[in-house]
């Protein structure tokens, strides 16, 4: 079986049935099926066809559903880009995808036509291409299956007791892992009803809760730091609608898990998960969410921790490698088990923590910063001779990158943060700049990042 055949639980079982709220639209089962196909017919008459690879950089709507599922029909390679992404980021994704059409805001495609007849696919099929950074800072794409996403799906449906009958908000971006593997595959496959936001609102968020009056919630700690902001009689309303509120893409601080428990009465399930394998590990729906864990390895994953602490992975969740990246396929494994650069301990009862990153990999809001990518741009300044990030602890995103600096000439930083922003996803611009007078170094040369973290 392949996606495809999964989806048509609802696309062709349900089609009678409201699936999807998108704005003041609302759209069967049926009906998203029928745009699908109309959308494949399209990017077939664009030359598309099974193995191409088809980029799209779109913010959240109906119609980046409907360019994926006629993907998932064709065999064509779905590949999102980070709507943030600037001119400098777009470029590399494409040099290295290589696609047949680029999808943008500009350049929808206007379907046509009934659609045409399905690809002949398999489990092993590549589904999309999802870019992730490495510490080199240079983006890879990582290839996941048909298989990869089913799994991950049917896994967190078990596992989550995701059924037709739930009420799914999804204000997480499509173009990130977490809503497009988990958000848009668990909806379709079970058949729920889900509302679809273009981007979380803190403002609107009450409105869209008690309008919508959902039972299950994906979010980032970003999203539920914003929410303890809730007015608490509106809070105890949307706690009694809702089933499960899932946390992931970046740690949840134990204090919002408690203070959120208090205020909307539901104890927030975090997970832990990352683009090249989607779901590995999860507190139990039943039994022990604790505060500062990511809990027990799902069903089908394996986990072990290397003598350093690092997480090792295998199962149906793990991707088939990076695009034309033999090299880095071979050193992302050791034995057949996949290094996740994560650092954990495990309790005696099973339960996972993370303490801390292999890499300096910086995680905020949900995305994440390598800062390598960040310093080559600052390098390339003529004012600058040498720059380091780093990750600075924040209540509300989790970790800002702030710049270490030493010049060459005298640096404005106000206008150096400018420059970032014109080049820059807004989540990789430095916060803060800081001149120094030299980056400290250990006798190799190397960059002692944890003495800027603590000047």
């Amino acid at each position: 079986m392949n996606l495809r055949d999964l989806f048509n639980l609802s696309l062709v079982n349900r089609r009678d049935e409201i699936g999807l709220e998108w704005k003041s639209e609302q759209y069967t089962f049926g009906e998203i099926d029928q745009r699908s196909d109309q959308m494949a017919s399209a990017l077939v008459e664009r030359g598309l066809t099974q193995g191409d690879r088809l980029c799209v950089q779109l913010a959240n709507c109906v119609e980046l559903i409907d360019i994926y599922l006629a993907c998932v029909k064709l065999g064509v390679i779905f590949v999102p880009i980070n709507v943030l992404y600037r001119d400098r980021e777009v470029n590399h994704i494409l040099t290295d995808a290589e696609p047949r059409l680029f999808i943008s805001a500009g350049n929808l495609p206007q379907p046509c036509g009934a659609g045409p007849c399905p690809a002949m696919l398999d489990g092993d099929t590549p589904a999309a291409l999802v870019y992730t950074s490495g510490t080199t800072g240079q983006s890879k794409g990582a290839i996941l299956t048909h298989n990869n996403f089913a799994a991950n799906a049917l896994i967190l449906l078990t596992c989550w007791q995701i059924t037709h009958q739930d009420r799914f908000l999804l204000a997480l971006p499509l173009f990130h892992v977490h809503a497009l593997g988990n958000g848009l595959h668990c909806w379709l496959i079970s058949g729920c009803r889900m509302r679809l936001l273009e981007r979380f609102e803190h403002q609107t968020a009450t409105e869209q809760f008690l309008d919508f009056r959902p039972t299950l919630f994906f979010g980032v700690p970003t999203i539920y730091v914003r929410l303890l902001e809730t007015n608490p009689e509106a809070a105890g309303q949307i706690g009694r609608d809702m089933r499960l509120f899932v946390s992931g893409s970046a740690p949840l601080p134990a204090h919002v898990l408690e203070e959120f428990r208090t205020l909307f009465g539901h104890t927030i399930l975090e997970r832990y998960g990352m683009t090249e394998t989607i779901m590995n590990i999860s507190n139990p729906y039943v039994g022990e969410r604790r505060p500062g864990s990511v809990g027990l390895p799902l069903p089908g994953v394996s986990v072990r921790l290397s003598e350093t602490g690092e997480v090792l992975l295998k199962g149906p969740n793990v991707f088939a490698g990076y695009w034309r990246r033999d090299d880095a396929t071979r050193d992302a494994f050791v034995d057949g088990w996949f290094k996740t650069g994560d650092i954990a301990t495990r309790s005696d009862d099973g339960y996972y923590t993370l303490s801390g990153r292999k890499s300096d990999l910086i995680i905020s809001g949900g995305f994440n910063i390598y800062p390598r990518e960040i310093e080559e741009f600052l390098m390339e300044q003529p004012e600058i001779a040498e720059a380091a990030v780093v990750g600075e602890p924040d209540r509300l995103r989790g970790e800002i990158p702030v710049a270490y600096v030493v010049g060459c000439e005298p640096i404005d930083t106000d206008a150096l943060i400018e420059r970032c922003k014109a080049k820059l996803a807004s989540f990789k611009v430095p916060r803060r700049v800081e001149i120094v007078a030299s980056l400290p170094r250990n006798a190799l040369g190397k960059v002692q990042k944890h003495l800027l973290c603590a000047s």
